[in-house]
């Protein structure tokens, strides 16, 4: 069992930077991946970024390269999202995912999590 809590969401201006954080509890130490999706109203939850416990290995969506950095404490938890350069376009529910199963492969679809957050609001006003 693990359990995810997003934090660090709100309002902010194009340009300006937000630091969200996803702390995990439970069985941490079965937590392999973990990734970062974000829904706009009326649109499909998207993947934005990931990252592999075990080497550390992370990946991006071609919307957020070079702007946003997925990255973790020495404990390796919690993992946080750098959002730098923000754009309205960005506005979304952003959700923590986490998954526990050792041999899953794939980081950029839903079904690669089995455990999810409940998101957290970011709001990026032109």
């Amino acid at each position: 069992q693990v359990q995810l809590v997003e934090s660090g969401g709100g309002l902010v201006q194009a340009g300006g930077s937000l630091r969200l954080s996803c702390a995990a509890s439970g069985r941490t130490s079965s937590t392999y991946k973990m990734g970062w999706f974000r829904q706009a109203p009326g649109k499909e939850r998207e993947f934005v970024a990931a990252i592999i416990r075990s080497g550390g290995t992370t990946y991006y969506a071609d919307s957020v390269k070079g702007r946003f950095t997925i990255f973790r404490d020495n404990t390796r938890n919690p993992v946080f999202l750098q959002m730098n350069s923000l754009k309205p376009e960005d506005t979304a529910v952003y959700y923590c995912a986490a998954d526990s199963r050792p041999l899953g492969s794939d980081y950029d679809r839903r079904d690669a999590y089995n455990y999810w957050g409940q998101g957290t609001q970011v709001t990026v006003s032109s």
